[in-house]
């Protein structure tokens, strides 16, 4: 019975002593410097430079994939109007790895500023968020941030004519109508007219007027019926070649043309 009892005794000190060890080898492999993080591999930023992750991950040098906190970097991350959504990931035995999906630049929207005296470009995501102001290229602001700000740009369509008052905030969504009508009517086309349109003017809702890549003028006005107003648009282009000079489908059952 008492060697019973010892045996038992035995196994269970036996037991215990193997969990403190684990709990002991643990705890030293989490403070000891295994594991360090000696690389962070950043995949999809093509607007944010490596300057700017790094400011934004914000990694104190030593940190080991054992004491990172994903979260936490994630969370900064995030923080950035470009960024839509953001993964990290632990790599072992010494990367880190950060996956971002970025908002794309929808259009350029021409903001007056200074008593309307001067324009400043606004870039703005298909969301409706205002992603940053577009410095001059040749700035010295300008020769910092990722060429492929000004690729995009100068690759999207413009919207102008926006009356002076409008004040954008990056990371905060437009609420500005005349701007947001202008982003619906462009999202809610077919890429068949979509592609072609280089500039909206956005004085008003209700006047709104794309420019075409071939100098076609539409006055579109309201992102309503917007299909039935790209058909009837794309049907007398299609029917009358090299003509059209202005298309009106403001009223979408009573459209007019104007030859060149």
């Amino acid at each position: 019975m008492q060697q019973a009892a010892r045996r038992s005794f035995r196994r269970v000190a036996v037991a215990a002593a193997v969990v403190i060890a684990l709990i002991v080898g643990a705890g030293a492999l989490y403070l000891s410097p295994a594991f360090t993080i000696e690389k962070v591999d950043v995949i999809g930023a093509e607007h944010l430079t490596s300057q700017d992750m790094a400011a934004l991950a914000s990694i104190p040098q030593g940190t080991t994939l054992l004491t990172v906190d994903p979260g936490a970097i994630e969370r900064s991350i995030d923080r950035d109007a470009w960024v839509k959504d953001v993964t990290v990931n632990r790599v072992f035995p010494s990367t880190l790895q950060i996956i971002v999906t970025e908002r794309e630049i929808a259009a350029v929207v021409e903001v007056a500023a200074d008593d309307a005296a001067t324009i400043q470009p606004w870039a703005i995501a298909s969301d409706g968020m205002w992603l940053m102001p577009i410095p001059d290229r040749d700035s010295e602001l300008g020769q910092a941030i990722a060429p492929q700000i000004y690729e995009d740009a100068d690759a999207v369509l413009s919207i102008s004519g926006v009356p002076y008052g409008l004040v954008p905030e990056i990371g905060s969504y437009c609420t500005d109508v005349n701007v947001n009508n202008a982003l619906a009517i462009v999202d809610g086309m077919t890429t068949d007219l979509a592609d072609q349109v280089k500039k909206v003017s956005a004085t008003d809702a209700e006047s709104t007027t794309l420019t075409l890549d071939n100098g076609i003028e539409i006055a579109f006005g309201t992102a309503e019926n917007i299909r039935e107003k790209e058909r009837i648009c794309l049907k007398i282009m299609e029917e009358n070649p090299g003509k059209v000079a202005y298309i009106n489908v403001r009223v979408v059952d009573r459209p007019t043309w104007r030859a060149v």
